[in-house]
Parts: C-alpha cells; structure tokens; sequence
C-alpha cells in the first residue's frame, strides 16, 4: 500500500507514503486523520515521503474542504522527503497558510523530525 496512516506516540501520527499519491490513498488518509482529529481533538504528522514520485493526474488537488475543517485541529507538521520535493511538499500541504509550524526535512533526518514535532 503506497499510503498507511498510524499512531506513533500520543497524538503524533505518522503517515508513509511512497510511490504516486493516488486520489483515493489521500482521501483514505484525510478519512484517518478526521477519525483521530474528532478523538483526540489536536493531532501532530509526521508525514514520510520515501520512494515518493509525486502526485496521480485526474485527482481534484485543490480541495480545500479538509484543510478549512481540520486545520485547527493540526498542531505540526513534520516532513521527510527528498529534498527535491521539498517546495511541492510544502506548497501541497498550505504551510504559507496554516497558523501551525511546518517544518521539511532531509530524508536522513526523521529522527530530528520526529524530535521537532514532539516539542
């Protein structure tokens, strides 16, 4: 499965994704973090891209629907991913536009990762 979304420690959730990111794994990840989100109220990702290749055609990327929901309900963001999808990354995920910290960093870098978001 190229997307799989679990809990990691308390509320930090980590979701692997690889490959091409599919419309449907992202809708299938949104549904997970909703589930956490409406239990645990905040939630944290770490979000780790490895072996990713961008994003699917044909899936309507321009959403916003989740991110005017639930982008209260996200206290941080880690990312860890090639740095050559490190604008994308950032663009895709509204870090411009959030009011929480978001952070990207080197694929070697998950444990600095994992330290940032647990602050």
């Amino acid at each position: 499965m190229p997307a799989t979304f679990e809990r990691a420690a308390g509320n930090i959730f980590r979701m692997e994704i690889s490959g091409r990111l599919t419309a449907a794994d992202f809708a299938l990840l949104q549904r997970s973090a909703v589930a956490e989100i409406e239990q645990a109220g905040m939630i944290r990702l770490l979000v780790m891209l490895n072996g990713f290749d961008g994003w699917a055609p044909g899936g309507n990327w321009r959403d916003l629907g989740f991110y005017i929901r639930y982008a209260n309900n996200i206290e941080r963001i880690a990312i860890v991913g090639d740095e050559r999808w490190r604008s994308e990354a950032l663009m895709f995920v509204g870090a411009d536009l959030r009011q929480a910290p978001v952070s990207y960093f080197a694929a070697n870098d998950g444990d600095r990762a994992a330290s940032w978001l647990a602050r």
